[in-house]
This record gives C-alpha cells, sequence and structure tokens, in this order.
C-alpha cells in the first residue's frame, strides 16, 4: 500500500466513523462543505510541514486507544473564582452539573440548539473562522470537528461581563472519542474572560472560533486536564477588530499528546493579541506542541507569543510560531519568544520560529532558546538551606512565570501559580 492510499484509508475511516449531524439546512450547507475541506486534505500526516515533529497517528487512529481515568480528589480549577460554571461529559454538556445558562452581558446557547433554528447569528460564524484559518496551513482535524461536532456552546457577548464563563470538562470513560466547537462572538464595547478546564475525553478535538469586535476584549486561560493517558488536539481561530484585544493562556500538565494551534488575524487597525503557554512535561511518553500562526493585515497592531516549556524523563516539546505581516500592515510589533527548559540529557525541545514581512515599519523579533537548570542558582540556593528538590522546583516556577505573568487577572494568576506549585512538590 502507497503512502498515498494509506493517508486516504485513515482519513475515510475518521470521518466514517462519526456520524454527521442534521440540523438547519445552513448548518448543514456548513458541516457538509468542511466534509468536503477535510477529505480534500485528508488527514495529517509525519509528511505535512507542520506535522514533521509531531506524529498525529493517536489522533487518528479507530478507534482511540483507551486513556485510562485519572484519579483526583483535587478541587476543581477555578472553583475559588466567582463564575458561572458549564460541565461537559466526555465531551456532551450535561446540564444537570452545570449552571443555569445565564450570564449578565451575555447570551448562552448549547450548538446543538443554536444549529437547529432557521434563523440565528451563528450562521455568519460557525466554521467561517476554522475556513479561513485553513490557508496558508491545512489545518484537517479542525476541520473534521466543524463538520461532525454536535457539542459546544454558542456565546454571544453584548456588554462587558463581571463574571467569568469556566467550562469544565470532565473524562468518564476510557474509550470516550469527543468533538467540541465552541463559538465566542464578542460584540462591540463588550469585554468576556472564557475559563476552561479539564481533559475532555480519552481523545479530544476542540475548535474554538472567537470574533472580537472593535473595542472590545476577550480573555482566555484554559487549563488541560492531568490524565496521564489523555490526547488533545485543540484549534483556536481568533479574529480582532479594532483596538480590541485577545489574550489567551494554556497550562498543560501531563498527557501522552496535547496539540494546541491557535490562528489569529488582524483585521482591525490598532489592536494587540497575546498567546502564551506554560508547560511541565514528565516522561517519554509526554509530547506536547504548540503551533501558532498570526496574521497582521492592519495597521499599528501588537501581537505576543510567549511559551516555555519544562521537560524531563524523556519528555517532548514542540513550538512552531509564526508571524506573517502583509504589505499594508504598517507599524506592526510583533515580539515571539519560545524557551525549553531540560531537567535531563534525555528530554528534547524542538522550536520552529517563523517570520514572514512584507511591510517595511515594522517591529517583529523571535528569539529561541533550550538549556539546562541553572547549578549556580541551585547551589546558591542550597547553601542557604533550601533542598535541591524545592531549589529545582523554585527555579522551575521561576522560569514558567513570564507566560503565566501575560495573564491580565492577579487571581487567576495566581490559582494557576499555586495549583502548578502543588503539582510540582507531589511529583
Amino acid at each position: 500500500m502507497n503512502s498515498l492510499t494509506g493517508k486516504k484509508d485513515i482519513s475515510d475511516s475518521l470521518s466514517d466513523y462519526f456520524n454527521q449531524p442534521f440540523a438547519s439546512s445552513w448548518a448543514n450547507d456548513i458541516r457538509s462543505a468542511a466534509l468536503v475541506t477535510y477529505k480534500s486534505f485528508g488527514a495529517p500526516s509525519k509528511r505535512d510541514e507542520y506535522w514533521k515533529y509531531t506524529n498525529p497517528n493517536k489522533l487518528t487512529v479507530i478507534p482511540t486507544e483507551p486513556a485510562a481515568l485519572f484519579s483526583n480528589d483535587e478541587t476543581p480549577m477555578f472553583s475559588n473564582i466567582d463564575r458561572v460554571k458549564i460541565v461537559f461529559v466526555d465531551g456532551v454538556l450535561d446540564l444537570n452539573q452545570s449552571d443555569d445558562l445565564m450570564l449578565e452581558g451575555a447570551i448562552i446557547e448549547s450548538l446543538a440548539d443554536a444549529t437547529s433554528k432557521d434563523i440565528h447569528w451563528a450562521k455568519d460564524l460557525f466554521g467561517t473562522l476554522e475556513k479561513n484559518g485553513q490557508k496558508p496551513v491545512k489545518r484537517p482535524l479542525a476541520a473534521l470537528n466543524t463538520a461532525m461536532a454536535e457539542q459546544g456552546l454558542v456565546i454571544r457577548i453584548t456588554d462587558k461581563c463581571k463574571k467569568p464563563l469556566a467550562i469544565r470538562y470532565i473524562h468518564n470513560s476510557e474509550t470516550s472519542d469527543a468533538l467540541v466547537h465552541n463559538i465566542v462572538k464578542v460584540e462591540k464595547n463588550a469585554e468576556f474572560t472564557l475559563l476552561e478546564s479539564g481533559a475532555g475525553a480519552a481523545r479530544f478535538n476542540s475548535v474554538l472560533e472567537v470574533d472580537v469586535a472593535d473595542n472590545a476584549s476577550f480573555h482566555h486561560i484554559r487549563t488541560q486536564g492531568r490524565d496521564h493517558e489523555r490526547k488533545t488536539v485543540t484549534h483556536i481561530f481568533g479574529r480582532l477588530g479594532k483596538e480590541s484585544i485577545f489574550k489567551s493562556f494554556t497550562m498543560t500538565v501531563n498527557g501522552i499528546l496535547t496539540r494546541n494551534d491557535a490562528v489569529l488575524e488582524f483585521n482591525g487597525d490598532n489592536a494587540k493579541a497575546t498567546v502564551a503557554g506554560a508547560t511541565a512535561g514528565d516522561g517519554e511518553s509526554f509530547h506536547h506542541d504548540d503551533t501558532v500562526f498570526i496574521t497582521h493585515d492592519a495597521v499599528n497592531c501588537e501581537s505576543r507569543q510567549v511559551f516555555k516549556k519544562v521537560l524531563r524523563n524523556g519528555a517532548t516539546g514542540v513550538f512552531q510560531g509564526k508571524i506573517l505581516v502583509k504589505a499594508d500592515a504598517q507599524k506592526t510589533d510583533g515580539y515571539q519568544i519560545s524557551q525549553g527548559l531540560l531537567l535531563d540529557d534525555n528530554s528534547n525541545f524542538l522550536a520552529k520560529p517563523e517570520l514572514e514581512i512584507y511591510a517595511d515599519d515594522v517591529a517583529c523579533s523571535h528569539g529561541s532558546t533550550v538549556g539546562a537548570i541553572d547549578e549556580d542558582a541551585i547551589f546558591y540556593l542550597i547553601s542557604r538551606g533550601v533542598p535541591r528538590k524545592q531549589a529545582q522546583d523554585m527555579l522551575v516556577l521561576a522560569f514558567l512565570a513570564e507566560a503565566i505573568d501575560e495573564i491580565d487577572s492577579t487571581d487567576l494568576a495566581d490559582d494557576i501559580n499555586n495549583r502548578l506549585a502543588a503539582w510540582m512538590d507531589r511529583r
């Protein structure tokens, strides 16, 4: 069997595995078009440029490999934050465990309800940003999600929300295979914070489409579940209007395979965007990939990519980040940094930073470093009575702090830091 035949067989088996939902005619048309896109691309393989560092087999094999449930007696993330909670169990909305779908300044519906209506504002957004994000890099698993996902939320933000919305994803079945598609529209002058936490399923494929209008703000903080055997692929597609703000932070601990894609486009002048991540990986089975593509197509916009990964016992971390500055995007300020801290000689950090610039008046920079922990700093702390393990944990937390500092909310940043410190202490 040649490679092309094998790729087609994998692609067909994956799409055939899921049942395409049918609702209103407009939703059916969008899903059918996304399925055509997926089949034209085929499932990802290591031959694809942006998958050469990450083997996608665990994300495409049918059926998914079982993932043991993680016994966890900790209080759920963000429990001490005043928020509206919504729960998904193995990718299915669980209204019994959720708060009422009511948040001042927001209209919240399930994706199934929204797509069943003949007239709905989501018609102009569902699948649109995902489709736009397929060029110049193909993202077939995102197209598959649009085609097949029935579960998710449709959220319209009409004002400045005083409380965040917290989505908790619970993994409850060793063989669950979940597709979740969330849509967020932040209208002019509105502001919204979205919190996400949990593993989601044995294998979890999510898409988040976010449209941020002029003078609006969107804040996103995500912690990915600690299940040791989970497989996750996530996609964020964002569109920024004039003088808007988009900020997303992700913390990842544990998991066999995690691939987080973020695709942002500046459509309005004077906008700002940040995509950041902090990762702690332990063991040869741990593989974590952040892939970011930011397109500047407006004047005087600022983007930041800040990623830190701590790896030990043979863990692998990947960062692929690109800044594309189009010809009319003058006065662009693009910043990108990715750093790996290796706690042993067996771990790996692979980085592919890219700049593609067609404008003259820009300030863009990228940097990528990898190294071991500073033994002089370890010695300094030990000489002052700090045990070596505690000294190492202190330096690791300090290393990750630059990414966590991208979170605007002090309460949320403190919650992340405290939880990360507790996890490290137990490991």
